[in-house]
């Protein structure tokens, strides 16, 4: 080994030698409140302008007129918006359904917690739907065993809250949270009959504790959001105006 090489190996363990080891020993941090006394950046806001005009636009476009103020709290077992949303899943979805199937659509059922706004009395525009439905999720399609619908049955019967059902079903409690009767499209529920019933991804995969979807038969997913049957439901209609009725109820004699 040359003098060269041997006073560059020298330096070189020198150099290590001096680094020091460095371990994290404390984080500290501070709350920094943001609020209306933060300047933006002017230049920001100006490209944004042009964009945000036209969200709002689209968003503020009136696409249907409500007759009356449709909340989830109307009703004990079922309600308007509720029958709304779940009829809407039914007449928009089930066309989908049958053109990629050749099967239609039993019934719809979704969550009451999923209501997460009222349909206020006048125009109802596209921030409605989704001020209704805000989150992204989307419509699919579960094959299931008639019994698996009596677990469903159970489920709603122990769940006491209006969980949106389309009109194709009829439920009926006693007094006791017992189901006395109950029929889809007006005929009694198959053991050994296949249902296809539609909800959405967050339910079929143990949303609100509906364990009922599974195992299942097959699962369809129709790339269609909640949010969006909404808007072409009302874009369909002039006016709304849903109502309470008997598809689930319960009797107090």
């Amino acid at each position: 080994m040359s003098i060269k090489h041997v006073i560059l190996l020298f330096s070189t363990v020198a150099f290590l030698s001096c680094v020091e080891d460095y371990h994290l020993t404390k984080i500290k941090g501070k709350r920094i409140e943001i609020n209306n006394e933060i300047n933006g950046d002017k230049s920001i806001e100006e490209f944004v302008k042009p964009f945000r005009e036209n969200v709002n636009k689209n968003l503020d476009s009136v696409i249907s007129f409500a007759l009356q103020t449709y909340s989830k709290s109307d009703g004990e077992y079922n309600t308007a918006i509720g029958n709304l949303m779940a009829d809407a899943v039914f007449e928009e979805a089930n066309p989908l359904f049958n053109k990629q199937t050749g099967q239609n659509i039993d019934f719809v059922i979704l969550n009451h917690g999923g209501i997460r706004s009222i349909i206020p009395k006048g125009n109802i525009t596209t921030r409605t739907a989704y001020k209704v439905m805000p989150f992204e999720n989307s419509t699919v399609v579960v094959s299931l065993k008639g019994t698996q619908i009596n677990e469903m049955l159970k489920y709603l019967s122990m769940a006491k809250r209006a969980h949106p059902l389309s009109k194709q079903v009829q439920i009926t409690l006693d007094k006791d949270f017992q189901v006395t009767s109950a029929s889809i499209n007006n005929q009694p529920i198959d053991a050994d009959r296949t249902y296809y019933v539609a909800t959405n991804d967050y339910l079929y995969n143990g949303g609100d504790r509906m364990s009922f979807f599974h195992p299942n038969d097959s699962l369809y997913v129709l790339d269609y959001k909640i949010r969006n049957v909404l808007i072409d439901y009302f874009k369909k209609r002039d006016t709304i105006s849903p109502k309470i009725d008997n598809r689930f109820i319960q009797l107090n004699n």
